[in-house]
């Protein structure tokens, strides 16, 4: 019998052995699950800034245990876990049982599959979740704070904290932060009946040093809506609170006038009054862009939550607004224009670098033709650019009727021709009356 050839069933055939094998491998697969929503980030955005999308002092969850540079958090974790266990109601064991019961639902979050047994997985979660809701609760409650802690006080880590608690690889799924903190039955000693929900504990976390300022109807949303982990509710922070109902969404080109041709086509530039990033309007030849600061805090935020749009959402609204940005941002010049009528903030110095992080933002994004949210805003852009009226009346404005001087000497010269034109007409005039 050929040894290379397949066609035979023999028990002894390799091929047997290998199909076998195969079965095996293809039996262990888990199921694809509507539950997952923590991914690793993938590799073209990655390469863009590997360090927003990897925890630089503690790992949250299990994609990122055991990485020996962020080694040093896990005592600390440790003693965040004793403080919530006798800050709450509950014991330890009642926390491990509620985590145990969900390990099927926790494992089927992530998008790959965890190499740790059961037992590890759970103290995993434990210890990360009640590291969070200490966190989240030292934070809105200062007075809980110990003047010993390296997070808050001694080496004051808490913005390194915050910045790995907004990575999409450093998640732990929303519901069992819930849990958790619902079973504690926390209170607060000096603030009896006072105890806010995970949701705005969170939103207190992070609204500061994001910039955020979100409408009561909006965190009202959110209480009712399913969030899936940190990214998806600072992602539901930014979003317009309802969707943009346009005809028109459709991108026909990704060719657009940046600030410094916009504003050369007499294009006038306002900070919106809306607190939306995505409230940017176009309208009688006011472009209105709501304020945005940036600084290496917002690269990051946004980093993670379009790497989290691409993995996960249908609708790539952070996507869109990195897209827009880009086109209207291409050097220094506009980003000094940008901060000349106040719609940025640029807490990096120098405008070059401002322009740069605003165009990196862009990198590895996919832009959809077919729906894109400032579709409509690009295309009035474009229209109004095209027009040569535009132009001439705004290089009039900016070169000639720019200071009162300049208008000054612009009429001055205007009353001269006019008189020099009176003076040559009346010549003529007396040459033509003149009798032969």
């Amino acid at each position: 019998m050929d040894g290379g050839n397949c066609s035979s069933f023999d028990i002894e055939n390799p091929c047997y052995s290998l199909a076998n094998s195969m079965k095996t491998k293809l039996d262990r697969l888990s199921r694809l699950s509507s539950e997952c929503s923590i991914y690793r980030v993938p590799e073209r955005l990655r390469r863009a800034k590997e360090k927003d999308y990897t925890p630089q002092v503690v790992s949250i969850g299990p994609l990122h245990h055991g990485r020996e540079s962020l080694k040093a958090m896990e005592e600390h974790k440790m003693r965040y876990l004793k403080d919530f266990i006798e800050r709450s109601q509950e014991t330890l064991e009642s926390y491990i049982k509620v985590v145990e019961e969900k390990v099927v639902r926790l494992r089927s979050c992530y998008a790959e599959t965890i190499p740790f047994r059961c037992e590890k997985f759970v103290e995993i979660i434990v210890v990360d979740t009640a590291f969070i809701i200490e966190v989240l609760l030292r934070s809105h409650f200062p007075g809980l704070q110990d003047r010993n802690d390296r997070i808050f006080y001694k080496q004051r880590m808490i913005q390194d904290v915050w910045s790995d608690m907004q990575l999409l690889e450093n998640q732990v799924p929303f519901f069992i932060l819930e849990d958790l903190f619902e079973l504690s039955k926390v209170t607060i000693p000096y603030q009896p009946g006072k105890r806010p929900s995970i949701i705005e504990l969170s939103y207190n976390f992070f609204k500061e040093r994001m910039f955020l300022e979100v409408t009561k109807e909006k965190l009202m949303k959110i209480h009712s809506d399913k969030c899936e982990h940190f990214v998806d509710l600072l992602r539901k922070l930014y979003l317009p609170l309802r969707e943009r109902q346009e005809i028109e969404t459709k991108l026909q080109t990704l060719t657009m006038p940046c600030m410094t041709e916009l504003h050369q086509a007499g294009v006038r530039f306002e900070v919106g009054s809306s607190k939306n990033l995505f409230d940017i309007e176009f309208v009688k030849g006011i472009l209105k862009i709501p304020k945005l600061t940036i600084c290496g805090e917002t690269e990051l935020s946004i980093r993670n939550m379009v790497a989290f749009e691409q993995c996960h959402c249908d609708k790539n609204y952070m996507n869109d607004y990195v897209v827009i940005m880009d086109r209207l941002v291409n050097t220094h010049k506009d980003v000094d224009l940008l901060v000349k009528y106040g719609i940025v903030e640029n807490r990096l110095g120098d405008s070059n670098e401002g322009a740069i992080l605003i165009n990196k933002l862009a990198d590895g994004v996919v832009v959809e033709f077919e729906e894109f949210y400032f579709a409509r805003l690009s295309k009035d852009l474009n229209t109004y650019c095209r027009r040569p009226w535009h132009r001439w009346k705004a290089n009039l404005k900016q070169n000639y009727f720019n200071t009162p001087w300049a208008i000054i000497s612009v009429i001055a010269g205007f009353i001269l021709i006019i008189l020099t034109l009176i003076q040559s007409v009346c010549s003529i005039i007396s040459v033509v009356d003149k009798p032969h």
